[in-house]
Parts: C-alpha cells; structure tokens; sequence
C-alpha cells in the first residue's frame, strides 16, 4: 500500500481508530516484556522512601518526617513525569534502530498517530506510577487537607505536563543516533531542573541566584501547583504558568517532532 504522505487526508475518526490499534499494539508489547514496568512500579517507592528518609528531618526536623512527605509527595509527581517522559525518547530511537518505525511510515497512516499512541500510553504508565506514589506517600502519613476534587486536579495537570514533556524527548530520541544518547541528554536536563527547583526544598534556603531559577522553573511551577492542590495555599499564579508551559512546549515540540519523524531516514 502506498503510504501517505498528506496527513490531511486521514478522517479524525480514521486517525483515532490509528491511534488507538497502535496503543493496544504497544500495551501488548508491554505485556510481553512486563519488566518495562519495573520504572514506574519501583520508582516512586524507592525514591520516597530515600528522600523522606534523607531529608526529611534535615528539612522538617528530626522525627518530623511526615509533614515533609506532605510537601514532597506532590512534588514528586512532577519529578515522576520527567523520568518517565524521558523513557519515551528512548523507546522511539530503540524502534527506529530495530526498524519498526520504516514499517509504520510505509502505511497508510498518519504520522502523528504513530507517536500520539506512544504518548498516550506513556501517560497510562505515569498514571500507575502515581498511583503507587500516593498509596507510599499515605503509607508514610501524608495527609490531604483540601477535597479529592482537588487531588484530582493535581493528577491531571501533572499528567498534561507530563505528556508535553514527552514531546521534548521525542524529539530527541529522533535526533541522536542510541538510546545511550537519549539517556545522556536527558539526565543533563533532569538534574539541574529537579534539584534546582522547589520539589525537595523550599526555595527560601537556596543562594539568591538558585531562588531566580527556581522561579522560572516549569517543575517549580508544577511541585507547587500539586501542591496547593494538595495542602492549600496560593494557587493561581502557579497553576497558569504550569498550563502555559504545557500548551507552549507542545505547540512548539509537536510539530518539530512529528517534522522530524517524517523525515528522518
């Protein structure tokens, strides 16, 4: 069949029904290798346990650990949508290595669908690693003091985020040659934006330099948004600059990515 070339062409319903045969596809390869799980399954445990057990009493004081697990927890979620975005870039170069994607572009699809489909259950995979985080978190006494409504706001706003993020790493994965490259880059990225940012610590103990990054940090943006979601406190500022930084990153990544994709040989 000839591929097209012209996504234009292709029906939203058309490309729907695309994206989702391309997600059972790539759900049915999770489940034949349910070791790609271990990230989001183990993750969230491993890290909450080592930095409430770590930090907690530096910052909350000794035997206070609990009231640092209600402000690191939402922060965490942020951090969770990084990594996991991260494993995105390198799954796409590892498919164009093994030549899955040269299969894909000779269909009669859209060439979008291919990566929306990787996206969306990427985002399934940062649900589950949430949901993990939130029953440790509950397990190590975080409490919620505002309405599940809210919670779930949280979830939602990390998840879109996180999806965007995705579109980033993409990109990248369909710009180097290995996935050891992909993971090169992106740890490059994720340190200075996680530690400088107020996931872990308040920005207040910070140089005054660090203070002016963290407030143009998206993940600072997002760890307190979740987290006045999650505990209360001023919202708004934050939550508009974390929606703006989603919608930015996607419109600009997107094409780029979808661009690319079309192209690369």
């Amino acid at each position: 069949m000839r591929a097209v070339s012209d996504e234009g062409r292709i029906g939203l319903r058309a490309n729907l029904r695309h994206i989702g045969a391309l997600a059972r596809r790539n759900v049915l390869q999770i489940k034949q290798d349910p070791e790609s799980m271990f990230d989001v399954l183990l993750m969230p445990i491993v890290f909450t346990l080592l930095f409430v057990f770590v930090f907690g009493g530096a910052v909350a004081g000794k035997g206070n650990q609990s009231e640092y697990v209600s402000y690191l927890v939402p922060g965490l979620m942020a951090m969770m949508g990084l990594n996991v975005s991260m494993a995105v870039g390198s799954g796409i170069n590892e498919d164009f290595q093994k030549g899955v994607m040269d299969r894909f572009r000779t269909m009669p699809i859209a060439r979008s669908s291919v990566l929306i489909a990787k996206i969306v259950v990427e985002v399934g995979r940062m649900m589950v690693a949430f949901a993990i985080l939130l029953i440790v978190g509950f397990v190590l006494g975080m409490e919620i003091e505002t309405s599940p409504l809210q919670v779930l706001a949280a979830i939602g706003l990390s998840l879109l985020f996180g999806a965007s993020l995705m579109w980033i790493f993409i990109l990248i994965g369909l710009s180097v040659k290995t996935a050891q490259a992909v993971q090169g880059i992106g740890f490059l990225v994720l340190m200075p934006l996680q530690f400088g940012s107020s996931i872990f610590t308040p920005p207040s103990t910070m140089p005054g330099w660090l203070q002016n990054f963290t407030d143009y940090n998206p993940l600072s943006n997002l760890a307190d948004t979740a987290r006045a979601l999650f505990i209360g406190g001023p919202l708004a500022h934050d939550l508009w600059m974390t929606v703006a930084w989603a919608l930015v990153i996607t419109a600009v990544t997107a094409p780029l990515a979808v661009s690319k994709f079309r192209r690369k040989t």
